[in-house]
């Protein structure tokens, strides 16, 4: 961030989130439109546990601390920019956000320092302002609009932040943010994208080395997974030729599990915008895409397993389900296995299933493939489910805070023996 920028956004300090246009529900300012179309994501914003409760997202960023962050730029948008600055703007302030919530996430917090939820919601909370924003003097047209949010929501999930040190093993991971956010569980959180802040920059020392690890979040979004955002990080991670290359998803109760195969097949559930998709996995314009079925990790899946990692067991699935030779893929009934893949079958899932998951350790491979980085290992690590607090009006509690930080704790662990 530039020091004029760092210095406009300073002098916004003592305003609160809950007094600007186009993050909550104060009276809009003549720079928003709140009537603008946005996300099904950003109408979350909205969502109470309660009635008279206060909304889930915006109270989650404010008792994160993350208020400064979203109206320092928020305020900005309601002075003087121009054309030009517009773009600067988004990326400089997406990525202080990022950065921001990596220092939240190493260092003792008043709030739990472990908690995914508040980047989450800060970012929706600056994308919406950005659909909404009336720019003073020029007109800001739909194709430009959607690079500025673009351009912020990318850098605010470190997918343009990757700073390896020299002279030491490298490993770029990914997490994810909260899904499934209906009714009460507005409130849910990801591990994996707990995990990812927790590993952003750390130098972590093992048996075999110092090992540097650089981190990014993915949306839940079939659509930002069609732009290339997986191919977006791990292309920029593949050119300092790290030794590793780990996706990180919330997968199955009680259990971690490294992932034999990825599939190319996307099932359909829907993502956090309510939209579905089902076929075979796109390309990614611009980047190498060998046509692959199955791809098999090649993380050290056995060193993982006998790590001695707590509190949870860690397991090698070796499942995978492919549509039968001869028929088309997406109709009848897979064939599930343990075994391996039938030459010249097509793919129905992975080990890690159809969704964004096994999407995201099949896109990471495909590329890492057809770079060629075959020196550098890849993989997929499912963490098990995290649950929710007891009290359905709770935003938190001990047990979910604790099991969230074991969770998280032990990825730490895995990704350091990989």
């Amino acid at each position: 961030m530039t020091r004029r920028l760092r210095a406009v956004m300073t002098l916004t300090l003592g305003l609160s989130l809950l007094a600007l246009p186009g993050v909550a529900h104060a009276q809009s300012a003549p720079c928003f439109d709140p009537n603008a179309p946005t996300t099904v994501e950003e109408q979350r914003l909205d969502d109470r546990l309660t009635p008279t409760g206060p909304e889930v997202g915006p109270e989650l960023v404010r008792l994160a601390g993350f208020s400064d962050d979203v109206s320092g730029f928020t305020t900005r948008l309601c002075e003087p920019v121009s054309r030009s600055q517009a773009l600067p703007l988004a990326l400089a302030a997406g990525t202080e956000l990022w950065r921001s919530a990596v220092r939240r996430a190493q260092s003792p917090q008043d709030w739990d320092s472990y908690d995914d939820r508040p980047l989450y919601w800060a970012r929706l909370l600056v994308t919406r302002a950005l659909r909404q924003w009336q720019p003073r003097g020029w007109q800001l047209g739909a194709t430009d609009r959607a690079r500025l949010v673009d351009a912020f929501d990318r850098t605010s999930r470190g997918v343009q932040d990757v700073r390896f040190a020299d002279g030491v093993r490298r490993i770029a991971v990914t997490g994810f943010d909260p899904f499934q956010l209906s009714g009460t569980s507005v409130r849910r959180s990801n591990p994996a994208g707990a995990a990812a802040l927790q590993l952003d920059g750390k130098v972590i020392d093992t048996p075999s080395g110092r090992v540097v690890v650089e981190a990014a979040v993915l949306p839940v979004l079939w659509g930002a997974f069609d732009r290339g955002i997986v191919e977006r990080f791990y292309g920029t991670a593949l050119a300092a030729r790290p030794d590793a290359l780990v996706t990180i998803s919330q997968g199955r109760p009680g259990r971690f599990d490294v992932e034999r195969w990825a599939g190319r097949w996307r099932g359909g559930f829907p993502d956090n915008d309510d939209v579905s998709a089902r076929g075979v996995v796109p390309d990614a314009a611009g980047w190498p895409q060998p046509a692959l079925e199955f791809i098999e990790t090649t993380l050290p899946h056995q060193r993982m397993v006998d790590a001695g990692t707590t509190p949870f067991p860690v397991l090698f699935n070796r499942e995978f389900c492919e549509w039968p030779v001869g028929t088309t893929p997406g109709t009848g009934t897979p064939s599930c296995r343990t075994d391996e893949p039938t030459p010249g079958a097509a793919a129905a899932s992975g080990s890690g299933g159809d969704y964004l998951s096994n999407e995201s350790m099949y896109r990471a491979n495909r590329l890492r493939l057809g770079l060629s980085a075959t020196a550098t290992a890849g993989g997929h690590l499912h963490t098990p489910v995290l649950g929710q607090p007891a009290d359905p009006a709770a935003l938190t509690d001990a047990a979910f805070e604790q099991e969230r930080r074991a969770i998280s704790d032990q990825v730490v662990a895995l990704v350091s023996v990989t």
